[in-house]
């Protein structure tokens, strides 16, 4: 193909071309991938704002692994499985590693569901894990419904390397940590309310691992400058001037 505009012809080349229409869409599926993940994460914004204030429902009278009920305050009463607990690790506050301390709520019929009773600072090392020690007694407690802060990299065994408790876990896997606790979890999490007891540092935001909406509609922009700049190279490298005496 040559096509000829006054003094310039465009005559593409076909690696250049074939380049271009393998690149060409990828970078435009990130773009517009990255649009969507803002706007999942936008409306899970507007959702805990929605929510956050809502009057509780009973744990009971809801399905807690229906996505439309994240963030619904909820009311349940059970017994803490003190001697089981576990600290999900890698949870960064103001600059400073810790974990989330995550504690089963044994309910009513065997099942159970995990409490996010807040953040704890890590200790003088790894090797000296922290006193997250709880009443077994009936307790009822008062949250959302969430689900953890998870890694984007899954790494190591989701029930931790560590054979002591309370357990290190890098991620949560309900199904494994159920097999781990021989009895069923509900696969949600609640946020402890700050002004119940038993708990650590709360102030629960929706802080999707430091990558916001905004974050990801600059993401956006960068793939979609990535793309045009990929054009404009394309026509650059195959449009050429006529020599003079071809001009006229």
């Amino acid at each position: 193909m040559r096509v000829r505009l006054g003094e310039w012809v465009f005559q593409p080349g076909r690696v250049s071309s074939v380049t271009t229409l393998l690149l060409l869409p990828f970078l435009l599926a990130l773009a517009f991938w990255q649009l969507d993940r803002s706007r999942q994460k936008a409306e899970l914004q507007a959702a805990f704002v929605e929510r956050f204030q809502q009057p509780s429902v009973p744990l009971f009278d809801i399905d807690p692994s229906d996505s439309a009920n994240r963030y619904r305050r909820v009311i349940a009463s059970g017994r803490y499985d003190a001697s089981h607990q576990f600290l999900l690790d890698n949870q960064v506050r103001d600059g400073q590693p810790g974990y989330h301390v995550l504690t089963s709520l044994q309910l009513e019929g065997g099942e159970a569901i995990l409490v996010n009773r807040g953040w704890l600072a890590l200790g003088a090392s790894r090797q000296m894990l922290p006193d997250v020690s709880v009443d077994s007694a009936a307790v009822t407690v008062t949250g959302w419904l969430s689900q953890p802060a998870n890694p984007g990299l899954w790494w190591g065994e989701a029930t931790g390397e560590n054979l002591q408790w309370p357990r290190v876990i890098p991620y949560v896997d309900y199904q494994l940590l159920a097999k781990l606790l021989n009895y069923p979890l509900q696969p949600a999490v609640i946020l402890l309310e700050p002004g119940s007891a038993a708990g650590y540092w709360r102030d629960w935001q929706p802080r999707f691992g430091g990558i916001g909406p905004e974050r990801h509609q600059g993401y956006a922009v960068q793939w979609f400058s990535l793309a045009v700049a990929l054009i404009i190279l394309y026509l650059a490298v195959n449009t050429d001037r006529l020599p003079r005496s071809q001009s006229f």
